[in-house]
Formats: C-alpha cells, structure tokens, sequence
C-alpha cells in the first residue's frame, strides 16, 4: 500500500486522506505536550511558515505512548499547541505509534524507514520526511531539532 491510500482523523473530528498532500514535501511527526522535546513545536511552525509557500506541510500527530505525556484529550490538545506555539500546520487526533493499536499509517512510515530500534518509534518528536510523490525518504531522531532537516527539505522542495 503507498503513502496516499491512508487517511486519518484531524482535529476537526474529519477522516482525511494522505492524499491531500500529493505533490507536497510533508513531514510527519508524533507530538507530546509535555515532553522535553515540545518546544520543537516551535521550531516546526518556523520551518511551516518559512516553506508552506513552496509546498511544505506538516502532520502533527499526538500520542501519549511515552512516559503518559501527552494525557489530555483531542481539544486541550489541540488548544495547547496554539496557544503556547501557534501551530498552524494540520495536527491530527492523538494515535498510537507502537504497539497492537499502531495507526495503520504508522505501520506504513515505521515499515519505510527504520530507526535505532528497528521498526519502532523511540520517542515523541520522530519525524518522517515525505517527498513529492508520497516516498518515505527520511526518519529523524526525537531529539534532532527540526532545523537541523532544512538542507534536505530545501533539497525536495527543489530549491538549492
């Protein structure tokens, strides 16, 4: 099955198909409120703001999986990532990314790139790069700052 035939429930409590972001460069992230790596929710609104024109997207997906950080439900969540980091990119309703409850896109990106811990997601704020035509071409470590993937969107995005 190909990036495009998953969809997932945003927080406006609508189903929508990864196939909204065909001929996109999106990065996938599993997010947390209360971890020490949610103030990367900042510097992912930068990178939105800064390449959103030139066809970024950015799909937050929360999950309490990791030391219970992230336990409040769909809407405290989502006001929070406003609130405190002025999100704006598309945040999806709280997943699972391991486990027998694994979102079926999850399977998918874990399947695609592997990471330390082969198939499995380590932590909060892993993050898959996804090319223009729906390729899983990266994973990044939680605890790689969101900047530190300009060079390689850029590259994507066609703009060296």
């Amino acid at each position: 099955m190909e990036f495009y035939n998953y969809s997932a429930v945003k927080m406006d409590g609508k189903e929508h198909s990864m196939e909204e972001y065909k001929g996109k460069v999106l990065i996938v992230v599993n997010t947390a409120s209360k971890c020490g790596f949610t103030p990367q929710f900042k510097d992912l609104e930068e990178l939105y703001e800064k390449y959103k024109a030139d066809g970024l997207e950015i799909a937050g997906f929360p999950c309490n999986q990791f030391a219970a950080q992230d336990p409040g439900d769909n809407d405290e969540i989502h006001s929070f990532c406003q609130l405190n980091y002025g999100v704006s990119f598309d945040m999806f309703q709280k997943v699972d990314v391991n486990g027998s409850n694994t979102h079926p896109l999850y399977k998918y990106l874990k399947n695609e790139a592997k990471g330390t811990l082969g198939s499995s997601i380590k932590w909060n704020f892993t993050k898959f790069l996804v090319d223009r035509e729906g390729n899983v071409v990266e994973r990044f470590a939680p605890n790689v700052n969101p900047g530190k993937m300009e060079d390689k969107i850029k590259e994507l995005l066609g703009k060296n």
